[in-house]
């Protein structure tokens, strides 16, 4: 494995703030409130858990203020955050009000499109609907595009996950439940500097592979089964997310025919990945070559169920979305995944999952794509 990449910087994070302030004065607003989500994270560096209590940030022109359940204070402190002023509200006060009287009395306000709804009726209650707007387009917009030190991360998470898959299957055996591999995946996730393990892992076998997120039963492997394993892990909350589908032995001709073609579809998303294009042309493009081989078309099975890939980076799943009707344009610095998987009900399913980054000259692997049927790496 290679030397770890820096961490997220203060300073940068300084930068994201300042972006956020020139998109808020653009839009005439006085103040973006941060929930406890990864925006938080992503403009502050503050990670917490949602709870029924708000604790978040409110971003101003000119000031970054904390609002912190008072009991939580003295933890928040301790905790690796930007600097900024602290707002203490106690267990019988409401933290909306707190909120409107940091915002002044007639200033407007966006809210993390990540808040939850009893937030958002709290605040609509003391500030009145009018003077609240969805702030998600002025994040997510921000968020979309990864700075390089965002891709770096993700580049370390991916060839760490990657290791793990060879690892895991290395294990592979006749007889092998797939609780035991899960488990294995956590365990070589952490040996490899991963201190929070798996951030998920599917492991299927057989007819289960046909369960895009896998079977709520544990599976024995049997001799001839196909595998399917999905899984993943954080570095400094950038996320990896790997699937490699295979067999053991030699494959029979009708797995590795499907093999080809979801192979050929994985390709066809790559090479459409060109700056300027649109987000739904790549879905376009896995679901030509799937249906060109008699399957599908549109999601009927057997064919491809679902999009053909999913941005990201703080968050597992987010934007950009490859998915019909989206018609964002590919930009550099967006990470999304290409794993249009074919779906077999009943007998199997085939993902193989890589991760693209768009570049100033075009889209790039984070991973090598798989080589064969019974050679799941590159």
């Amino acid at each position: 494995m290679t030397t770890p990449p820096p961490l997220i910087t203060d300073a940068e994070r300084q930068t994201r703030l300042q972006a956020l302030r020139r998109n808020m004065d653009a839009a005439g607003l006085d103040g973006v409130l941060l929930g406890s989500t990864e925006s938080l994270r992503y403009f502050t560096g503050l990670v917490w858990h949602q709870s029924e209590r708000l604790l978040g940030a409110l971003v101003t022109p000119t000031g970054l203020t904390y609002v912190v359940p008072a009991f939580e204070q003295s933890r928040v402190e301790t905790l690796p955050h930007l600097e900024g002023e602290l707002a203490v509200w106690q267990e019988e006060e409401e933290p909306a009000a707190l909120v409107a009287s940091l915002l002044g009395p007639r200033g407007r306000l966006a809210l993390d499109d990540a808040l939850p709804l009893f937030a958002y009726h709290a605040l609509a209650g003391v500030l009145g609907a009018e003077r609240l707007t969805d702030g998600g387009r002025l994040i997510r917009d921000l968020r979309l595009a990864k700075s390089p030190a965002e891709i770096a991360l993700i580049t370390y998470a991916m060839g760490l996950t990657l290791e793990v898959q060879r690892r895991a299957h290395a294990i592979m055996r006749t007889g092998i439940r797939a609780s035991e591999v899960v488990r294995y995946i956590d365990e070589q996730h952490r040996e490899l500097g991963a201190a929070g393990g798996s951030t998920f892992c599917i492991v299927s076998f057989g007819a289960a592979t046909a369960l895009p997120h896998g079977a709520d039963s544990d599976q024995t492997l049997a001799a001839g089964d196909v595998i399917l394993v999905d899984t993943g892990t954080r570095i400094d909350g950038y996320h990896s997310d790997l699937t490699r589908t295979y067999v053991l032995d030699e494959p029979d001709a009708d797995f590795a025919r499907a093999w080809a073609i979801e192979r050929a579809a994985q390709q066809a998303v790559f090479e459409a990945a060109q700056l300027g294009a649109p987000c739904h042309s790549l879905d376009d493009a896995a679901r030509a070559v799937i249906a060109g081989h008699g399957l599908g078309p549109d999601y009927r099975l057997p064919g491809l169920p679902h999009r053909a890939g999913h941005g990201l980076g703080l968050e597992i799943h987010e934007e950009p979305y490859l998915v019909r009707g989206n018609a964002t344009t590919l930009a550099a610095g967006m990470c999304f995944s290409n794993e249009p998987m074919i779906v077999f009900p009943g007998r199997y399913g085939i993902r193989l999952e890589d991760h693209i980054h768009m570049t100033a000259s075009g889209a790039e692997w984070f991973t090598t794509p798989a080589r064969g049927p019974a050679e799941p790496f590159g």
